[in-house]
Formats: structure tokens, sequence, C-alpha cells
């Protein structure tokens, strides 16, 4: 089955899910490459204008991967996973959301200078 998108976990998500047990970050995994293959808003959801979450609910606790789009490439669709956390009301928190804007910002100026240097 063909994947609508390839997925890059920035040092921040990484962190978040080395921090897991391992049945916890497994499942936050599965769910994840099951949203590369199939559209479903229970794993993957818009939150803004330029921020979606990867949602995982396992064993009462709600896990969150903020993430953005990078549509740059010419051959890869990529899904940006900036950092995690797990939710504790029914709404995300917006720090949560502008803490994803800034690194995407930053993300995006990185990437223009390292393209400019080549």
């Amino acid at each position: 089955m063909d994947k609508h998108f390839e997925i890059l976990f920035l040092d921040e998500a990484f962190e978040f899910l080395s921090g897991l047990e391992r049945k916890h970050y497994e499942k936050i995994l599965y769910n994840i490459r099951k949203s590369q293959v199939e559209i479903d808003p229970e794993l993957f959801k818009k939150l803004s204008d330029e921020i979606w979450e990867f949602r995982t609910l396992y064993q009462g606790l709600q896990y969150r991967l903020l993430a953005f789009w990078d549509k740059t490439s010419t051959t890869d669709t990529l899904v940006v996973s900036t950092h995690g956390f797990i939710k504790k009301r029914s709404k995300v928190p917006d720090n949560e959301i502008q803490k994803a804007v800034s690194i995407r910002t930053k993300y995006f100026a990185d990437k223009q200078v390292k393209n400019k240097k080549k």
C-alpha cells in the first residue's frame, strides 16, 4: 500500500518517544504508520492552518505528537513531528500549538539557509 507521506521526527519528538515505556511508544508508532496509508481523523487531525496532531489513546493516556507538512521536496511529501506531550484536557493547549508553530518557522528558516549554501 502506498504511503501518503514520509515522517521525520525532530529531536524533541524523538526524546518524548524515547522517554515512554516500550509498549506505549510502539502503539504510537503503530498508529503513525497506519495514518501514513489511510486517512483517519482519529489518528491524524488538523489543529490549525499549519499544525496537525498524531493522536493515540493507550491505557487511558492521550498521547499527542504535533506535526506540520513539508511539501518542498519534488519527490517526497514529508510530515515533520515537532514534539509530543500527554494531553490532560479535552482541548490541545494553545502553548503546545504555538511551540509547534515556532519549531516549524525555525525548521523552514534553517532549511532555506542550507539550500542557499548548496
